[in-house]
């Protein structure tokens, strides 16, 4: 820098010039920039985004290349045993669960769609998923909201079937991949197989075939129009609607929803504007269960032993197995009896038993067997394992000179079992031919049958003898057309007299029945747990009752058909 001559200031020298000075100025505004940047940044975003898509296409291929069907819980494939009369109706069940698959073939198409209709409506074109109920479910747990429903039938199935019922992000990301590998592996129809025998429908029951017993007595295959929409409508909250019939509350709601599947039936050509037009409100059976439910439990104890020894396994197996064991049992004669019986409970002290033992003639199956009246306090059989004193009741038979085994043992017993004492009176009606009681007719599984009853008759007695003790004991046909059942005659025996009377006995038969009724007592022993007989009460009358007691029965089974083979 030099000094001016004129004045002495510093300064560019003449003739240097001037040069400018930067100055700093202000940052251009932040939406100019963006404007100048944002298709660098649109680009970027895009190619980010593209490859995020990419990268999930990419985990999601992979996943579903990786992801394998479970195999279902062992729960869900776990089958109960059940128990059905000698013509077809439900007596109750056996196993941990109450289910029994069928093929969807033994399913009506009416009852297909009618779960269609109600639950998942576009099942036959989806990819196994709903996007959006996923979506919903997601959010739901994200937030902490409540558990979302709407999910298809393929994904309810592999959610009930196939996976826990945690509720997370990742279970519901794997709920999906088994779902839509699901869907492209099997058909629509195994994965609706598949979901109807392991749906819950209340009531205890998984699967249609045990909702279809449970609801309304019958197998799927016979469900109608009507009752195949009211359960497809009981899947939406079945511990809800399961008291449908008793509750009006409930049935009401239920009937409602029970319209809405029916017009969506009509809606997509389902069923007709007249099949609409005559549908009815079913009846359901009604729940909970009555009275007579426990004393069915001695039925199916006696059925369960015979048809686990008849299989060969044990009777755990038996009840896990799936199996359908049809009984000898006739269970409208069996609720009468056990209507009969109600009231003679005895009094405090003295506790009066009652049994009651129904046998077809030469066969051997036990058609009644009443053998208590309540299971939950006494499951101890009276008609099986009741050893009664027989006094007077096998008199008949003082005049057999010579009888074949198993009866010969029999008239040597002072205490035989009701079962065992209407089999002897079943040979005299039999014309001397003995035929081993059994209460097992078929057993089946997946429809095939396993077992079938073959009748063990022998010859123990000759005819002209048997024909004796039937006219010793009174208790055979006696030469009346028609009229009421108390023309029938039936024998009376039993075991002590007057004031002392312990054991009264009352048989009768002809062709077809074989029918005896066992009233004796007890009371509590010297030592706790124990008991001894006691006398019969005077009030109602013992031999009144029996005699009561076998004319009612009597008349409930003596429409019967004759001896045919069972299972048929």
């Amino acid at each position: 820098m030099h000094e001016n001559e004129n004045d002495g200031t510093t300064g560019p020298r003449p003739g240097e010039g001037t040069r400018a000075v930067p100055r700093r100025g202000r940052p251009a505004p932040l939406r100019t920039r963006f404007r100048r940047t944002r298709g660098r940044r649109l680009r970027r975003l895009f190619h980010a985004l593209l490859t995020l898509i990419a990268t999930l296409c990419a985990a999601g291929v992979v996943a579903y290349h990786l992801t394998t069907i479970p195999k279902p819980h062992p729960e869900t494939v776990t089958q109960s045993t059940v128990f059905l009369d000698a013509g077809g109706a439900y007596l109750g069940r056996r196993g941990p669960v109450d289910r029994q698959d069928v093929p969807l073939s033994a399913v009506p198409a009416h009852v297909q769609e009618a779960v269609i209709a109600a639950e998942n409506r576009s099942f036959r074109t989806d990819s196994g998923i709903s996007p959006r109920a996923i979506a919903r479910a997601a959010l739901a747990t994200l937030t902490g909201g409540d558990p979302q429903g709407g999910s298809t039938i393929t994904q309810q199935y592999v959610k009930n079937a196939l996976l826990t019922p945690e509720h997370s992000l990742s279970r519901k990301a794997r709920e999906a991949l088994i779902s839509i590998k699901l869907d492209r592996t099997r058909t629509k129809d195994e994965i609706l197989g598949g979901y109807l025998n392991t749906v819950y429908f209340g009531r205890g029951a998984a699967g249609i075939q045990s909702a279809a017993r449970n609801y309304f007595g019958v197998d799927a295959k016979s469900l109608t129009v009507s009752q195949g929409a009211a359960l497809a409508s009981i899947i939406n909250i079945p511990s809800y609607y399961e008291k449908a019939g008793s509750d009006p509350k409930v049935t009401a709601k239920l009937e409602h929803r029970w319209e809405w599947v029916l017009d969506a039936m009509v809606a997509s050509g389902s069923i007709t504007d007249e099949q609409r037009a005559t549908a009815r409100f079913p009846a359901f059976r009604f729940y909970p269960p009555g009275e007579t439910e426990g004393q069915r439990q001695y039925l199916i104890d006696v059925a369960a032993k015979e048809a686990a020894d008849r299989l060969g396994i044990a009777e755990d197996q038996l009840a896990s197995g799936g199996y359908s064991v049809t009984t000898t049992f006739d269970l409208t004669a069996q609720n009468r009896a056990t209507q009969l019986a109600e009231g003679s409970s005895g009094g405090e002290r003295v506790r009066v038993h009652t049994a009651v033992v129904g046998i077809v003639p030469g066969d051997g199956a036990v058609r009644v067997l009443y053998g208590g009246s309540d299971y939950a306090r006494q499951p101890f059989n009276d008609a099986v394992n009741g050893a009664v004193e027989a006094g007077s009741a096998l008199e008949p038979f003082n005049g057999v000179r010579r009888a074949g085994e198993p009866l010969r043992g029999l008239l040597r017993t002072a205490a035989p079992t009701p079962l065992n004492l209407a089999s002897a009176y079943a040979t005299v009606a039999a014309h001397g031919r003995y035929a081993t009681p059994y209460t097992v007719a078929r057993i089946t599984r997946e429809g095939r049958t396993v077992y079938r009853a073959r009748p063990d008759v022998r010859r123990v007695l000759d005819a002209k003898e048997a024909m004796a003790a039937g006219a010793r004991s009174g208790a055979g046909p006696v030469p009346v057309t028609a009229g009421p059942a108390e023309a029938k005659a039936f024998g009376l025996g039993g075991a002590g007299g007057g004031t002392t009377r312990r054991t009264v006995w009352s048989s009768g038969y002809d062709g077809r029945l074989a029918l005896t009724v066992a009233l004796f007592a007890d009371r509590a022993g010297s030592r706790k747990g124990t008991t001894v007989p006691a006398r019969l009460p005077d009030e109602p009358s013992p031999t009144k009752s029996a005699q009561r007691m076998a004319a009612g029965v009597w008349e409930a089974a003596r429409d019967v058909p004759p001896r045919r083979s069972f299972g048929d």
